[in-house]
């Protein structure tokens, strides 16, 4: 039976924000602001705005031009071009797989948080041990994990057109217009200011390969690289998009994002913290905890907390949507199977797959893996050690087995490759020499 061939995107816009609603997502709005705490503010800023004009550019009008000019997955599409480079697409759809599950874990805390504000309880949600309670129970966290789980397959049976890119052309706007005005009144809490100082002025003294390995992980993760997804959209790209531009808008999308969420976050833990900068080593609770306090301290909080959380739940679930896709396209053109079949089989693996990362927190939480919980222990190896390996390969790929020719010729089908030069050093040479320092510091323990 052959598989159902999905309809590609309408335009250049459409494809665009639904390249933007992959990238923009908990990658940004929850992980960026707690990695940039981490190590350092302003000095992570720095080294990730870097390394997304350069490595993220180049990473992903590599692998759009892959989709576009082959109309496949990510599992067949590298086998199009040379059938010895198969296994590249195989690694590189292990990604997903392993990200979706743990996710939708976080998408699931999302969707608790839309309840809770949008029933009048967010005021709950200002207490410091709500959300560590919260984490810890062994069946609620699940029913909101399903739920959102649910919510992602029903988008994906819709299709691309009239689920995904209908999604994201609504959403992506006004996730944009929220974060930029939450960011504007937490700058206006006493003490904020000190935080946005830390956050975006580079402290030189805090840079450390821990901080350039932590940026590309964030990199990878936040601009959906390295697993599949930009190959899968770039499959449903019409030919005559210009794909340099689109890109770019991607990028500026996606780190504008990114920066606000921080502008955001930080400023309001120093805020609520007195300038305590050990507050900032909340890690992946630092959105759960953080922003509760920011709308309980605002006229009408209940509805902004409502409906930041309600856009946060869609800019989660536009990623999800993107992760769930790629599976499902590398199952369509390996098993023939359908769209709704197929993605009721995703559904219930996912969710079986997911559940140690939820339980991680709770019951679960005296196991250990590599010093990691579950969560984090699944998280390292997508972000910190198979992207850089699929990362690495498509370099190689590229730059030596098929030649960057190939790529910059499928770019210029549909416009000047202004950045061509550029590309062509960065594919070669430096993008796979940085990739692969990234990945040995990743293995010996610097993360």
């Amino acid at each position: 039976m052959e598989k159902e061939k999905s309809a590609g995107f309408s335009s250049r816009i459409g494809f665009i924000l639904a390249a933007a609603g992959s990238a923009v997502g908990l990658g940004n709005l929850w992980r960026f602001p707690y990695l940039a705490a981490k190590y350092g503010g302003g000095i992570f800023l720095l080294v990730y705005i870097i390394l997304a004009i350069t490595f993220g550019f180049t990473l992903m009008i590599t692998e759009i031009a892959i989709g576009r000019k082959t109309g496949k997955s990510c599992i067949e599409a590298f086998g199009v071009f040379n059938k010895k480079c198969s296994f590249i697409g195989y690694i590189a759809a292990l990604v997903p797989i392993i990200i979706f599950p743990y996710y939708c874990v976080i998408g699931g805390w999302v969707t608790k948080f839309v309840t809770l504000f949008a029933t009048g309880n967010g005021r709950q949600a200002a207490a410091d041990s709500y959300f560590g309670g919260f984490i810890s129970k062994a069946g609620e966290p699940l029913i909101f994990l399903a739920i959102f789980i649910a919510i992602t397959a029903v988008i994906i049976m819709m299709g691309v057109q009239n689920g995904i890119e209908k999604v994201s052309k609504v959403l992506m706007p006004v996730l944009a217009i929220m974060t930029v005005g939450i960011a504007v009144y937490t700058l206006t809490l006493p003490g904020a200011l000190d935080g946005f100082v830390y956050y975006v002025k580079p402290n030189f003294e805090l840079f450390s390969i821990k901080t350039v390995v932590a940026a590309m992980g964030q990199l990878f993760y936040s601009m959906s690289l390295a697993m599949g997804i930009m190959i899968t959209y770039g499959s449903y790209m019409n030919k005559k998009d210009d794909l340099e531009r689109s890109v770019r808008h991607i990028e500026i999308f996606d780190t504008a994002i990114a920066f606000m969420a921080g502008v955001m976050i930080i400023p309001a833990v120093f805020a609520f913290s007195n300038g305590d900068t050990s507050k900032l080593q909340q890690g992946p609770t630092l959105m759960f905890v953080t922003l509760p306090k920011v709308f309980d301290s605002m006229a009408g909080g209940q509805i902004v907390g409502a409906v930041f959380f309600i856009l946060v739940f869609f800019a989660a679930l536009t990623s999800a949507v993107s992760l769930m896709e790629t599976i499902l396209s590398v199952m369509q053109d390996k098993l023939h199977i359908n769209r709704i079949p197929g993605c009721l089989i995703i559904l219930g693996l996912a969710f079986l797959i997911a559940i140690p990362s939820s339980l991680g927190f709770g019951i679960w939480s005296g196991v250990i893996l590599l010093g990691r919980d579950f969560l984090d222990f699944f998280d390292f190896i997508s972000n910190n050690i198979l992207m850089p390996i699929v990362g690495f390969l498509t370099c190689i790929f590229v730059g030596y087995i098929v030649k960057p020719k190939a790529i910059e010729d499928e770019v210029e089908s549909s416009g000047k490759f202004k950045s061509a030069t550029m590309y062509r050093v960065m594919v070669k040479y430096v993008a796979p020499a940085f990739l692969l320092i990234i990945l040995i510091s990743s293995i010996v323990g610097y993360v």
